[in-house]
């Protein structure tokens, strides 16, 4: 009887442990059939959008799309030359504000203060930036800039999309630093390495891909806001490259010409989203080939 009672006890413990492997692999398909539809919807949607783009905004590039400035209402033809122009100078500008800030931010929470007060209340204020609608920022612009000049500029715009900018690159900074092993810190420690030359040649160096993807994605997310170049820079139809006076700019083009009930200034408008999404994806993909060459070697 004891031989057979530990046979079935056995056979007990095989049972319950393959129910619970059919359990786990039940679970786990589940799991995984869940993040394809995800993933598929998600597709979905994107490439819908990139269709819709393509189709739209690909009849309306033309030489005049480069060459000529935006026409007025019920007129044919016009380009969107100056919105081009003042779309770069803005995003320029506001990239060589933001980033090194958001770099040099990054780096004090990640090796010097990660664990102190300030370094909380950076972080807080941070995530405050990082979820604060766009347009709030850009009448906090408004408010401070605008109203005291007198006057709408490019200048304030800049600081507005700087702002947008900021905590993007703060928080993919930090996150990247923090992912480089301590160990290398250590041993250049040992080696007596100043700290500031283990944060360049080490750390930054380390993480430099991917604080360069946060910064192309602060890019990508300022190339289209509107709504704080609508309080700051509002727009310009005729050239201009003053960053004292208002300028145009591609994302509110886009938006006062897809309001009208021109077909060619919204034809415009699609080639101008069309042009924007090219140019990011376009960009995107040439600093990812660059940075993975140099990884390379």
């Amino acid at each position: 009887m004891g031989q057979n009672e530990q046979h079935h006890e056995r056979q007990a413990v095989h049972l319950s442990r393959v129910k619970k492997q059919q359990r786990r692999k039940a679970v786990n398909q589940f799991a995984i059939g869940l993040s394809l539809v995800a993933m598929a919807f998600g597709l979905f949607w994107l490439i819908w959008i990139l269709w819709t783009t393509a189709t739209k905004g690909m009849g309306g590039i033309s030489l005049q799309f480069f060459t000529e400035m935006t026409p007025p209402p019920n007129s044919e033809g016009g380009g969107l030359l100056n919105a081009i122009v003042g779309s770069g100078i803005l995003i320029l500008w506001a990239t060589v504000i933001g980033t090194p800030l958001g770099i040099l931010a990054g780096v004090y929470l990640a090796e010097y203060n990660s664990n102190g007060k300030l370094s909380s209340v950076i972080r807080f204020i941070n995530d405050i930036l990082l979820s604060a609608p766009s347009i709030v920022i850009g009448l906090f612009v408004y408010t401070v800039v605008v109203v005291r000049m007198g006057h709408y500029s490019a200048i304030a715009g800049i600081i507005a999309l700087a702002l947008i900018q900021i905590p993007i690159v703060i928080r993919t900074t930090e996150n990247m630093l923090l992912l480089v092993p301590h160990t290398l810190r250590e041993a250049a420690y040992a080696l007596g390495t100043p700290k500031w030359k283990i944060i360049v040649r080490i750390t930054l160096k380390s993480s430099l891909s991917g604080i360069m993807t946060g910064i192309l994605l602060a890019v990508a997310r300022i190339s289209g806001e509107t709504a704080p170049l609508l309080f700051t820079t509002l727009s310009n139809q005729f050239w201009s490259t003053d960053l004292m006076e208002p300028m145009a700019s591609l994302p509110v083009t886009i938006y006062n010409f897809a309001m009208t009930p021109d077909s060619n200034l919204q034809a415009l408008a699609w080639a101008g989203v069309f042009f924007i999404t090219m140019a990011i994806l376009a960009l995107n993909i040439i600093v990812r080939i660059f940075f993975k060459s140099n990884n390379r070697d």
